[in-house]
């Protein structure tokens, strides 16, 4: 059990989780364990959307949701992730502010590490947030990407009161006038399980995020003449995970039911634009780091600024 001496909020927003196969249950129940509020902006979903009811099952009175109705304007402009996050955000009262993204899940042995350093960097001002790993599972639970052009950390806890503000498509965090966060790195882990769905679900969500960015007549339009399955290329050729998963999704590892749709050979014959990973130039890059870089980037992705 936790001393609180301090306020930790998770937030969040989401809709359609069920349908589009979110483990927003399990990204909640993560952090649960550590937070003192967990606030859900929860977007007005389809008609048979269950998200509601989802969050509802977990029966916590830490839990906050908030009912929004996501803008069609904002869709065009790509800016409806940002803002429905930083709505959650603006309901926020804690100290720090853990923000989860509904496909990513906390491992339960990194939750001391994090109450820890954000217990520590309380008192001191100089800290905006704190960075943390990730690990991109690709097709289904047992492979991953640690690979050139997946970005290999993100800011994922902020100081509240700052004026600091979700950016782009939620990805991550500046400051209002655009600077970027001071962060300090911990040894806690984001699992990110955004590609880990049933093909057809994962075609169906690539065309909803299309809409994001280009509005939902446009994607529709786009996705009218594709497949209406996902194609994870061969997963022989993808590295294998070989720690352990957050003990909240042995349920999914145990319902993984779309395998049979899976190419878990090397041989492929593309049908479709290669993803980044697959490109003769990304699998190069990656391969230098990975075996003489010690897995340093070479000129990856930062949007902070590293504190010792």
């Amino acid at each position: 059990m936790y001393i609180c001496t301090m306020k930790i909020s998770g937030f969040t927003m989401v809709r359609n989780a069920e349908k589009l196969y979110f483990p927003i249950r399990e990204s909640i129940l993560s952090i649960l364990p550590i937070v003192d509020e967990y606030v859900i902006a929860l977007g007005t979903g389809d008609s048979d959307d269950r998200t509601e009811a989802i969050i509802k099952e977990i029966e916590s009175p830490k839990i906050k949701i908030y009912p929004r109705t996501w803008s069609e304007k904002s869709f065009r402009k790509s800016r409806i992730l940002a803002e429905e996050t930083n709505f959650a955000l603006s309901k926020c009262s804690g100290d720090w502010c853990f923000y989860l993204q509904a496909d990513e899940v906390i491992h339960e042995e990194d939750l001391p590490c994090i109450r820890n350093a954000c217990l520590q960097y309380l008192k001191d001002e100089t800290t905006d947030g704190f960075l943390f790993n990730y690990h991109h599972f690709w097709g289904d639970y047992e492979h991953h990407l640690p690979y050139h052009g997946w970005y290999k950390n993100e800011i994922r806890i902020i100081r509240n009161g700052r004026s600091i503000q979700s950016i782009k498509d939620a990805q991550s965090f500046r400051n209002q006038d655009g600077s970027k966060l001071k962060v300090r790195k911990i040894d806690a882990r984001v699992f990110h399980y955004g590609w880990v769905r049933p093909p057809e679900l994962m075609q169906n969500k690539k065309k909803i995020h299309d809409g994001l960015h280009r509005g939902i007549k446009q994607a529709e339009k786009e996705y009218a003449d594709r497949e209406n399955h996902y194609d994870y290329g061969p997963l022989g050729r993808i590295p294998r995970f070989s720690g352990t998963h957050p003990a909240v999704m042995q349920e999914n590892l145990e319902h993984h039911f779309w395998k049979d749709k899976l190419n878990y050979s090397s041989s492929w014959t593309p049908t479709r634009p290669l993803n980044k990973h697959e490109k003769l130039k990304y699998r190069v890059l990656t391969w230098i780091e990975n075996n003489l870089l010690g897995g340093k980037e070479i000129g990856g992705y930062k949007n902070w600024e590293l504190l010792k």
